[in-house]
């Protein structure tokens, strides 16, 4: 194995998270305000989702999402550590990596389905989609890079779903407490 093989950069594994915190400022920034004026015009535009799950929406504040910013952040930073530990190896940094990125495909579905912007979608094309690429890149020239499977699809898709639940349910469960 040649040296390049071998080792995998802290701006891999690392990057990660500094990728992720530059793509979530936009969320912070823009998540409260599109919910406040986006809401009810979605409500009219998709009947069929149920009201309780409208009133959960709108009962999310910029408190509330920033908390579960803040706790993504530790689950992120998590994976970017075992990623930097391991060399890329790790299969939580790399499902981590793959939810990434397969999280900024659904901003971009979530954007073209809204026929316009949605919070997260001007950050997909410019810094999630790339650095992922390029992440996968570095770690299949340094031969750590698990071959993607239809599985791997799925896994990355439900981490980044459960991921989301459980950082919106600590998020609730902290600003109670107070």
């Amino acid at each position: 194995m040649t040296k390049e093989q071998n080792e995998v950069s802290a701006a891999v594994t690392w990057g990660l998270l500094a990728a992720w915190a530059l793509h979530d400022t936009e969320e912070l920034v823009m998540v409260p305000r599109w919910m406040r004026m986006r809401v009810p015009e979605l409500r009219k535009r998709f009947p069929r989702v149920p009201e309780g799950a409208w009133r959960r929406l709108e009962a999310v504040d910029a408190r509330e999402f920033a908390t579960a910013v803040a706790a993504m952040a530790a689950l992120v930073a998590a994976a970017a550590a075992d990623g930097h530990r391991t060399g890329g190896r790790s299969a939580v940094y790399q499902t981590a990596l793959n939810a990434f990125g397969l999280h900024g495909l659904v901003h971009l579905a979530q954007a073209a389905t809204m026929r316009g912007y949605t919070p997260g979608s001007a950050t997909t094309p410019l810094i999630v989609l790339p650095f992922t690429v390029w992440a996968r890149g570095r770690l299949r020239r340094s031969g750590v890079l698990r071959p993607a499977r239809p599985r791997d699809l799925a896994q990355g898709l439900g981490f980044a779903a459960a991921a989301a639940v459980v950082t919106h349910a600590v998020a609730q469960g902290a600003l109670r407490r107070r």
